[in-house]
Order: C-alpha cells, then structure tokens, then sequence
C-alpha cells in the first residue's frame, strides 16, 4: 500500500508540474486553455474553472493540456444549418444551440448564411420558413456552442495556438519540461537542507551490515586516501577502483582520527544482465555534511549532474549501445518505486527527482507528438516565415503518437516479462 501511495503522489506530481507549466504559458500568451488532464482515457474526476475543464483519466501513462487550434474544432457551422441563438445583456449571442433546440425555447432558432467565428465573431441567416431578411448577430468573444446539452466554448483565432508568435509558441512548448528542472532542483536543494550534501573527498558515510566494507574493519568517517599505493583525493577515483576489480583484494589506507590505517577489502560481485558486465561493490556511502553554500548550489549540480547522465544514456541508447530492453514504462517505474520506498523516504525524493529530469529530457527528445517535435515545427516556422499546414503536422503527430503508443506497450510488455520471468 505503501507503495501504491507513493506511485500515485509522485506520478502525479511529475505529470502535474509538467502540464501546469504548459497552462500558465497557454494562458499568459492568451491562448484557450481547453482542457487539463492527468492520465489517458475515460474520465474519473472533473471540474471547470476560469475556461478551462480539469480532469483526470484512468491511464497513468502521461497528461496533456489541450489548447485552442492544436486540434481541429469539433464544431463546424455550415450554410443551411439550423441553430438556436441564446443572447446576454449585451444583446451579443452567448450560446449556439447545434441541436436539441427543443429544450431550449429561449432560443431564437434561425437558417444559417455565413458564419465567422475566427475574426469578425459573426452569424448572418433568415428566421426559419422567412427568407425576406437576412440578419446579422455579433457573437460574444466568450460564447458556447451547446452540442448534445454539452458546452463548448469558441476560439476566436486570437485564442488560438496558431496566432501567438513563434517566441510564445516556443515558450509555451517548453514550460512543461522547463517545471521538471525546476522541480528536481527544489527537490535536491530539500534534500540538501535535511540530509546535507555530499563531501567532497572520499569520506565514509554509512556502512552497510553485512558487508564487505563491515568485515573489513571500515567506520564512518574513515576518508580514503589511497588504495593499492594510487593515490584517492575523490569519492569518484574510490568507486572507479572498487567497481573495477570485484572479487579481487585490495589494500586501502584510510585516515582515522588523524591517524593512517590499512585495510584490506574484498569487493563483493554484482552483475547487469542487460549489459552483461559485473562490477565490485564494498557497501558504503558517501558521508553528508552541511554547508549554507553547499546547499545551495547542491539542487543545481545534481540536476546537472543527473541531466549530464541521463543524456549520455539516450545518446548509447540511439547509437545501439544500450539495448531496448533497458528502457522502462510504468510497470518498470513502479517496481523500481517499489524497491526505492523500502529504503527510506529521502531515497524515494531523489528518486522523484531523478524521474522528473528524465521526463523533461525525453519530452524535449524531436520526436512527433511529444514536446521536442512540435518545438521542432516552430523552429521550422522561424525559416520558412510561416508555420507548416496544420493538417500536414497533424497528420504527422498523430503517426507519430500512434508509434509512441506501440513502443509503450512494447516496453510495458518487456517490464511485465521481467517480473515475472
């Protein structure tokens, strides 16, 4: 239970900043902000507020922010059709009945002419069965199309997506994956507050029991400062050397109390079957310490750091030296989540952390559909000097979701293999 609670909070509040950040730059571009949705599929919860509906879905495999003129409108008016016209105070049309006019006898049911709801936001046509005159009604920039008793608001085309400049475009593309930087570093900058920030030199900090570092002799606060007469200045040379010769004897000299010592050390084997490679492991951590200037400036190192890893990995995964099997979806997510809960909840931070980076990274990543292809598109629009036909990208997102959707069930497949294999 634990755990689920846990998978919940923390997918939840990765895909929630990464969408409130496309929101609030919909918004302060002035575009319609349609809909808000955590999840895929079917509706659990909704609400409207300020023009745009809040909902979440059942399928935990992402969110997104609908804006006004990314999609074709579902509405479209035509000459010959016959709507109802509902008016506010100001004598402008407020709603446009499309059917069930029945149930509105308010209405004023009229045959439609000519209709513009982009630029000049009006309705021409006759009384029904009265061709004599043709009238003309000023529609309300804020109006509501009333489909099957469900209201739509319109999109004049300066609430559209398409009209805003390419700079707010861009920026309003980039806001999702910009909130999950931002979300890392504040996560690491708490982490840094409670449980300090790692030391600089290769400083012992928790011992495992049981292990070989145990056996050993090794205490907290022990700083290497050579093993095999190569000098260690850095937590980074101590790993490198004890990943690098599993089951082999090693004599470390460490300072304690001011005073040197040697130990010998035999680190345990670990494998990765993925990449078939086995590595040393003695069972320690890095010792914490705090600083105000180390806190600081930890939540923007790591966030670098981390990025700087994640983006390495991507680039072995496109050049063939990572396999596909090494990538993850939300089963893998949430037994890793799993394994990460049982060791303490400033783990299961950094875990978050490590995942809202990876979701910007991969959002940013120029594929179709996700948030580096459309930001490429803009950046075609720059060159061009006018942005590409919107049912040409249309067509090619939605290729390309159809293909995002195919290698998500692939990876969730691999994932269930894994546990149960």
């Amino acid at each position: 239970m634990n755990t689920v609670i846990a998978f919940i909070f923390m997918f939840g509040l990765l895909v929630f900043i990464h969408e409130f950040g496309h929101l609030i730059f919909a918004k302060r571009a002035g575009m319609l902000a349609r809909e808000f949705a955590i999840g895929f599929g079917p509706k659990i919860f909704a609400f409207t507020k300020n023009e745009t509906v809040y909902t979440i879905r059942l399928l935990p495999i992402g969110g997104y922010v609908r804006v006004a003129g990314e999609d074709p409108e579902i509405i479209e008016l035509k000459p010959g059709h016959h709507v109802g016209l509902e008016f506010n105070d100001f004598g402008k049309v407020s709603k446009i009945i499309v059917n069930n006019k029945s149930k509105h006898p308010n209405a004023r049911v009229i045959e439609v002419e000519h209709v513009d709801l982009d630029h000049d936001l009006v309705i021409e046509g006759y009384e029904i069965d009265e061709h004599d005159e043709k009238l003309t009604f000023e529609v309300d920039s804020k109006a509501f199309f009333v489909m099957d008793e469900r209201e739509t608001q319109i999109a004049p085309y300066d609430r559209q997506f398409a009209s805003k400049s390419p700079g707010q475009k861009a920026m309003q593309l980039f806001a999702g994956p910009m909130m999950n930087f931002l979300l890392a570093i504040v996560i690491f900058l708490i982490l840094g507050v409670v449980q300090g920030v790692p030391v600089e030199e290769a400083r012992m900090g928790e011992i495992v029991q049981g292990s070989p570092a145990e056996k050993a002799g090794f205490k907290a606060n022990d700083e290497v400062i050579q093993i095999e007469d190569n000098p260690v200045s850095t937590w980074e040379e101590f790993t490198t050397i004890v990943r690098a010769n599993p089951n082999e004897p090693l004599d470390v000299v460490v300072l304690r109390n001011g005073q040197e010592e040697t130990l010998t050390v035999t680190p345990n084997e670990q494998r990765i079957e993925e990449l078939d490679e086995t590595y040393g492991q003695i069972g320690v951590t890095l010792a914490y310490e705090k600083t105000f200037f180390g806190t600081f400036t930890y939540g923007f190192q790591q966030t670098y750091d981390t990025t700087k890893l994640i983006l390495t990995n991507l680039a072995m995964l496109v050049t063939g030296q990572l396999s596909i099997e090494m990538l993850s979806g939300p089963v893998g997510i949430y037994d890793a989540t799993d394994q990460v809960v049982q060791t303490g909840f400033m783990n299961f931070l950094m875990w978050t952390a490590i995942l809202s980076i990876n979701l910007g990274i991969v959002n940013l990543v120029p594929l179709p559909a996700l948030d580096g292809g459309r930001l490429l598109f803009v950046g075609l629009e720059v060159v061009r000097g006018k942005p590409l036909e919107p049912e040409r990208e249309g067509i090619f997102h939605l290729i390309g979701f159809a293909l995002l959707m195919l290698l998500m069930i692939i990876v969730t497949w691999n994932d269930i293999q894994r546990l149960f294999l």
